[in-house]
């Protein structure tokens, strides 16, 4: 969605007929923010993305540890181990994907920790210089691997603290022998708020709330002459409410939106120097022209300065963008779901994900189910467009399975 305009503007400025400047306007409409390790965002399960890609305030499972490993001490389930794997562009290639493993332990009443793996790979690409050249087999992938330490402060409310290792190998070093890995750490700050079961008039209910800061660390490069890039760090919150009928029907409703926490991208200009024909300060396009060999000088023309560090990223997020407070507002993506279960053996879920135009127009609808059997959870998801710009995930059945050991250890409703 990168909109060019091409009309000049003057600057009009006080000199000698040489000297002048003009300035060329280039990336005005230009929203998207963009960050290194995008694959960090991806919903890697298939609960959380039948539910429109949100976890932060759901109800806890195995998968917590993408969203909010806070959760964790509310769950009835001693430990437990998760798998998902999900195709990605399928209808191009059939050998990316991204694959997730976690662990956790609840070690007591007040106290549990996780750890987990999110693997990116981009299959296998062929590299040859000519038609005789049998080529070189190269695998791009990206990967993280993170732990958690969740502790509860109350008997409604727990806070966690993650850190993670993050590491791209997506360029290619055959190509470019710049190229190298890139990596940086990230710590998340997540907490988890859980009501009592109360009676209302015709049923029971039970309030739910959460907050993430994710991925927030240094800045990183995939090569030493390249530019320092953000990771995706980013804000979410949510809140939910759950229709307890009776025993054996509930019904769980969330909300929850998102921003990132690193600079909106300004609008540039270029600064070139003109002759000034009429001699009145101010270029004219069919009379001034622009000097032999210009010197030029990229300048911001609305918004601020991007290069900074991580953390004065993280404040000046909240307002830079060159749109002003309607802008900002246009940066947080929200999401909302609702889920059916009953006797917490089988499930519904559907959800909404959107995202604005011109800040890259994500919008889907997702559907879901999951089953439990024993001491194993299987969740299922998919995923139905509803924007103008293809989902690489159209299409795409999700598919996640999770193992619980020593289920109903705990008691907490």
């Amino acid at each position: 969605m990168k909109k060019h305009f091409i009309t000049l503007i003057a600057l009009v400025t006080i000199g000698s007929t040489y000297g002048q400047t003009v300035i060329l306007p280039d990336n005005f409409d230009s929203r998207v923010i963009t960050t290194g390790l995008p694959f960090m965002l991806i919903a890697p399960d298939a609960r959380s993305a039948s539910l429109g890609d949100m976890g932060v305030a759901t109800s806890v499972d195995g998968f917590s540890q993408q969203y909010n490993p806070a959760k964790y001490v509310f769950s009835e389930t001693k430990q437990g181990v998760s798998l998902s794997y999900t195709p990605y562009l399928t209808r191009l290639v059939n050998d990316i994907s991204l694959s997730y493993v976690t662990y956790f332990n609840r070690i007591n009443e007040v106290s549990a920790f996780s750890v987990g793996l999110k693997y990116f790979s981009l299959g296998e690409i062929v590299l040859t210089q000519d038609a005789n050249d049998p080529g070189t087999a190269v695998k791009p992938n990206e990967y993280a691997i993170d732990g958690a330490y969740t502790l509860r402060l109350s008997d409604q409310f727990s806070m966690a603290v993650g850190l993670r290792y993050m590491r791209s190998a997506l360029r290619i070093g055959q190509v470019d022998s710049n190229a190298q890995p890139g990596s940086t750490f990230g710590a998340d700050i997540t907490g988890y708020y859980q009501s009592e079961e109360e009676a209302y008039n015709d049923y029971n209910g039970r309030w739910r709330a959460g907050f993430a800061i994710q991925n927030l660390g240094p800045k990183f490069k995939y090569d030493d002459a390249g530019n320092d890039v953000f990771q995706p760090t980013n804000l979410r919150l949510g809140a939910g409410f759950d229709f307890i009928f009776d025993q054996y029907s509930t019904l769980a409703v969330t909300g929850e939106v998102t921003k990132y926490l690193v600079p909106t991208p300004p609008i540039y200009g270029n600064e070139y120097e003109f002759t000034d024909n009429n001699d009145n300060g101010t270029y004219e396009e069919d009379i001034d022209d622009i000097s032999t060999n210009p010197i030029r000088r990229d300048i911001i023309m609305s918004g601020q300065n991007p290069d900074v560090s991580f953390l004065n990223g993280v404040f000046q997020s909240f307002g830079d963008a060159p749109g002003g407070f309607s802008e900002e507002l246009r940066e947080f993506t929200w999401a909302l779901s609702a889920e059916y279960t009953y006797q917490e053996n089988f499930s519904l879920r559907t959800g909404y994900f959107n995202e604005a135009d011109d800040k890259g127009a994500r919008k889907f609808f997702a559907l879901g189910a999951g089953f439990k059997y024993t001491t194993i959870n299987v969740d299922l998801s998919y995923l139905f467009s509803a924007s103008k710009i293809q989902s690489p995930l159209e299409n795409t059945l999700r598919f996640s399975l999770t193992f619980n050991f020593g289920d109903g250890e705990y008691t907490e409703y």
